[in-house]
């Protein structure tokens, strides 16, 4: 072997060494694609009251209380998959969000569900803070550019026909919105918690859509890639599509989705 070749290999198994140096986490910390069966997973299509969960289950699960916990702490307690690429395990089992279609890796799940007419309005405004604006609607829900990972009526059918068999509860965002303690109770009796009435209705008060919107104006968010002149927390309401959902668009939505809007109640 030339000089030239054994200092080549010599310097690349150096800069290997160093990489997998750097892959060696504190103790406690895991890659955020490995799990145990016991983890509880907080899936829904993006924009169905994901982020609110994950404070909701911060607050439930582990006394995060939503009035003083930093979104770096929601984010530390119940990570995001999609986030973070490792995590610190507190407990067994810990809670994750995630947008995911169905996996074998999650055996328990809560599924968040919103009628998807209001979860597309709402995706397109994330879409034009993040696009600056370069986002048409209708091509957006007609040929599903840019939506993660599907489109809402593939991800809904997908989770509700759950083909590898997790135990799974649905939760409504609307009814999540009506009576969030009562919702929060059926989170706590899937997973085996006991919370007191009491905690539940507090924990509900403090993290409404407005006081968790002015939070964030306050302190930001986890997510370092939003405009900080913008609120992730744009409007939050149950039926924004018959004022912001352009004819169009709607006719088009529902040409895919007509039978799954259906089979969830919203038609």
């Amino acid at each position: 072997m030339s000089a030239i070749k054994k200092a080549s290999v010599g310097l690349f198994s150096q800069l290997l060494g160093k990489r997998e140096a750097r892959q060696v986490l504190p103790a406690g910390y895991m890659p955020a694609t490995k799990f145990s069966e016991e983890d509880v997973f907080i899936v829904g299509y993006p924009k169905s009251g994901n982020t609110w969960f994950q404070d909701l289950a911060a607050g439930v699960v582990f006394g995060a209380l939503p009035a003083f916990a930093p979104p770096v702490l929601v984010q530390d307690l119940v990570p995001d998959v999609h986030a973070v690429q490792h995590y610190k395990r507190y407990a067994t089992p810990m809670f994750f969000k995630s947008h995911a279609l169905p996996t074998p890796d999650y055996k328990r799940v809560v599924y968040l569900l919103r009628d998807g007419r209001d979860a597309m309005v709402s995706y397109y405004h994330q879409l034009v803070v993040l696009d600056k604006g370069r986002v048409d609607f209708l091509e957006m829900v007609q040929s599903g550019k840019s939506l993660f990972p599907c489109k809402w009526h593939k991800h809904v059918e997908a989770w509700l026909d759950n083909p590898f068999e997790a135990q799974m509860i649905v939760i409504k965002y609307e009814e999540l919105k009506k009576n969030t303690a009562c919702e929060m109770q059926r989170f706590c009796d899937f997973v085996g918690l006991k919370r007191s009435p009491v905690f539940l209705q507090m924990i509900a008060e403090e993290t409404v859509f407005e006081k968790m919107r002015d939070k964030e104006i306050k302190v930001g968010l986890a997510e370092s890639q939003w405009p900080k002149d913008k609120t992730f927390r744009r409007r939050g309401a149950v039926g924004s599509y018959k004022d912001e959902m352009p004819p169009e668009a709607l006719n088009a939505f529902l040409m895919d989705s007509d039978k799954t809007l259906r089979r969830c109640g919203y038609l």
